[in-house]
């Protein structure tokens, strides 16, 4: 299959990533998402039908951050006898709270998200 010339010059090459951007994009979910609280009416309704589509994503997500908290957990295990440095005990630990935190937050965005998926607006 050949592209003529007026499709192939509107093509554009994408390079790499930076890798701050594909770590960012790795970790949080939030460049998934567009915001539906703005916009006309049809606008909003739009961005909601996006954001539940794209709430399928949010599992995977979930599974990273786990063993990320996985991670952290057995550093923690690790640092907790080492009574010399508790602040890296202390730091592990405030960490591990943050993990958890995302994980309770990213559940109940994603519960939210597919559990309005069948229901339709009657106004």
């Amino acid at each position: 299959m050949s592209l003529s010339k007026n499709s192939s010059s509107s093509l554009k090459k994408v390079g790499p990533m930076p890798l701050r951007e594909s770590a960012y994009r790795y970790l949080f979910y939030g460049w998934l998402f567009r915001d539906a609280d703005t916009g006309t009416e049809l606008e909003r309704a739009s961005a909601l039908r996006h954001n539940r589509h794209q709430a399928r994503w949010l599992p995977v997500y979930l599974l990273r951050w786990s063993v990320i908290g996985g991670v952290f957990v057995g550093m923690e295990t690790h640092a907790r006898p080492l009574n010399s440095v508790p602040v890296l005990s202390a730091a592990l630990a405030v960490g591990l709270i943050f993990v958890v935190m995302y994980l309770i937050l990213t559940t109940i965005f994603w519960a939210f998200l597919r559990g309005s998926r069948g229901q339709a607006s009657n106004d």
